[in-house]
């Protein structure tokens, strides 16, 4: 009964979770989806996606939403968690035949009450500037040409439709920081093409030429005697680009790329940054941390990679999803650094170290043993207290909050004086009883434990290695948890906790959606196929696995999600941090608000069902 009943408690959606914060609660009535409410059949049709811009309308309701289900397009005003959300009255609604929305972007800098640019991409190649409050379409890009074939002497004319840019679909659309006319577009070709609204895409085809390759990349750009679009072409890895993303102060880009690579790029340079390698499978998304200074991916391997843009290696994985993930995004508002000159070396006892931090100004916010921050003493300059949080929405409907502490950030510096409770896995191994001199070759031997403080691809090596307390992973089982990662994702997945008939239609979706190949399993023929790719897969990961593109499990610590609730019946697609909520999404097409700890919700005359999502939490 015990083991049924948790399982009943696995299975059950979750409406509210409790962070050190406090507690976040979906407020039902502020959930937006089509007017009638029903829910989206999801097969076949592309990811629902959500966009936020702000018009600055003195009225106080100032955010815009804008969201595509199936063939569908809405454009409402976002109320949040202040009223509730009438879908009677969408600004602007818009139907398309023969193509679906894949993505869309607001441009901040030219939203105002009564304009709007939105930037739509589309299943079929084109994208779209359009003005919802004008309800205008201003320009299509990559449109589609007609080419006619006229028989001599039937004159039977035959129509062809042609998109001269690029025929594949539109993966991820985003305007260049900080300019009113240029914007990216990436497709499943695994191009990525630079436009200026200002400029025409021409009749014919465009000529390229070369501007500048390297690694996995090549920069062309568009041969023409007047100016046209696409002003440039990249072309990054193998498969598709499947989201990209720039760093807050605009100069890099971030790509995450179905042959399973991250690259970062100098944007206006087109130079190669650094590059990261998935467990296996493709990378599908990307972000940056508010200051810069990390990225995390997510994909097909299930976890979710914390990588240094300053010292271009890996220093963290997370493991908390059981499917692919969506979406990943930092929380601006719960991420705290905080930059001040190195404090002056301290040597007492623990009480008198916090009581010194707390006379000092009170900088140990979290009250005691609930804490995430820490202090340490720092002599490079770096944050003396920082915690990143970021969340993480995948396949498996699970919503996953994350904390990155200084332990991770910096396993350099001394322990003894932090009081960070990130839940840390550490990859450690036992103490070895008469092994230390084994000379043998690196896949047959068992190097000796990491300190924690040390478990990072450039610490201190085997032999210099001593226990610790919390011990419990060995090297060698690291190795077996690095075959089992790989050897799932070339195989079969996780199964979710779903009803049957939504988890087999999950597993067909998944199987097709494959990194290692579009295959299905109806013949002998298809079934070698898989065999090939996955042996092939295996190949691939070999070469990258253990080496800094790719650390082993061991090598990096593993985080354990903060929060890890199930929270819709549908994959998600969406998770957007905002300053009083967090935004969800499924691709049932119902997109909720979690209010955050504190902050208002609906009033209990506005609630019918008088619950207390409407209340102050």
């Amino acid at each position: 009964m015990a083991a049924e009943g948790g399982g009943k408690e696995m299975n059950e959606i979750k409406t509210q979770f409790t962070t050190r914060e406090g507690v976040y609660k979906l407020l039902t009535h502020s959930e937006y989806s089509r007017p009638n409410r029903v829910p989206f059949n999801s097969q076949g049709s592309n990811p629902v996606k959500v966009s936020f811009v702000n018009v600055n309308d003195q009225s106080g309701n100032g955010d815009r939403i804008c969201f595509n289900v199936g063939r569908e397009l809405y454009f409402y005003i976002y109320k949040g968690v202040r009223k509730a959300a009438d879908l009677s009255k969408p600004i602007d609604k818009r139907i398309y035949k023969g193509t679906q929305p894949t993505c869309h972007d607001f441009n901040p800098l030219t939203a105002t009450a009564e304009s709007v640019s939105l930037l739509v991409g589309f299943s079929a190649g084109q994208v779209q500037l359009i003005d919802p409050i004008k309800k205008e379409t201003s320009k299509l890009f990559n449109e589609e040409h007609v080419l006619c074939l006229k028989h001599s002497r039937l004159c039977l004319s035959l129509s062809y439709p042609q998109r001269l840019i690029d025929k594949s679909g539109v993966t991820c659309v985003r305007w260049v920081p900080g300019s009113e006319s240029l914007f990216l577009v990436a497709h499943s070709s695994g191009s990525l093409y630079l436009y200026n609204v200002e400029h025409t895409c021409g009749t014919t085809p465009p000529h390229y030429q070369l501007l500048k390759q390297g690694d996995g990349y090549a920069v062309h750009t568009c041969k023409s005697k007047s100016a046209r679009n696409p002003l440039l072409r990249w072309t990054v890895g193998e498969g598709a680009l499947n989201e990209f993303a720039f760093s807050p102060d605009g100069k890099f880009l971030a790509c995450a790329s179905q042959d399973g690579f991250l690259r970062v790029f100098g944007f206006d340079a087109a130079e190669l940054h650094g590059t990261m390698k998935s467990y296996f499978g493709g990378l599908l998304c990307v972000c940056w941390s508010p200051d810069g200074r990390y990225i995390v991916a997510g994909g097909e391997d299930d976890l979710v990679t914390v990588w240094s843009f300053s010292d271009c290696r890996v220093i963290a994985r997370g493991h908390g999803h059981k499917s692919w993930v969506s979406v990943v995004a930092f929380d601006h508002c719960t991420t705290s650094v905080e930059d001040s000159d190195p404090p002056a070396e301290f040597s007492g006892s623990d009480e008198e170290f916090h009581e010194q931090i707390h006379f000092a100004g009170g900088r140990d916010r979290a009250n005691s043993s609930q804490s995430h921050l820490s202090k340490r003493n720092s002599t490079d300059g770096r944050p003396v207290s920082v915690t990143y949080r970021f969340g993480s929405v995948g396949q498996d409907t699970q919503l996953c909050l994350w904390d990155l502490t200084e332990d991770i950030l910096f396993p350099h510096l001394p322990l003894s004086r932090t009081r960070t409770h990130t839940n840390v896995m550490s990859a450690t191994s036992p103490p070895a009883t008469g092994s230390s001199g084994n000379s043998g070759t690196l896949s047959n031997s068992i190097p000796a434990p990491l300190p924690r403080s040390n478990s990072l691809p450039h610490s201190t090596g085997p032999a210099g290695g001593s226990t610790t307390p919390n011990s419990h992973m060995s090297s060698k089982g690291s190795s077996i948890i690095d075959s089992a990662f790989i050897a799932t994702g070339v195989s079969k997945f996780a199964t979710l906790s779903l009803h049957d008939t939504r988890k087999e239609r999950h597993e067909k979706d998944h199987k097709r959606n494959h990194s290692m190949g579009h295959i299905s399993s109806k013949s002998s023929d298809k079934l070698n196929q898989l065999s090939s790719a996955a042996r092939t897969a295996k190949a691939d990961a070999a070469k990258t696995l253990g080496t800094l593109l790719c650390p082993r499990m061991e090598e990096v610590p593993l985080l354990e999600p903060l929060v890890c609730k199930k929270i819709a019946h549908e994959r998600l697609t969406v998770l957007i941090f905002l300053e009083d909520c967090l935004v969800t999404a499924c691709q049932e097409g119902f997109i909720c608000t979690w209010a955050r700890p504190g902050k208002v919700g609906l009033l209990p005359s506005q609630n019918p069902t008088n619950s207390p999502s409407g209340t102050v939490v």
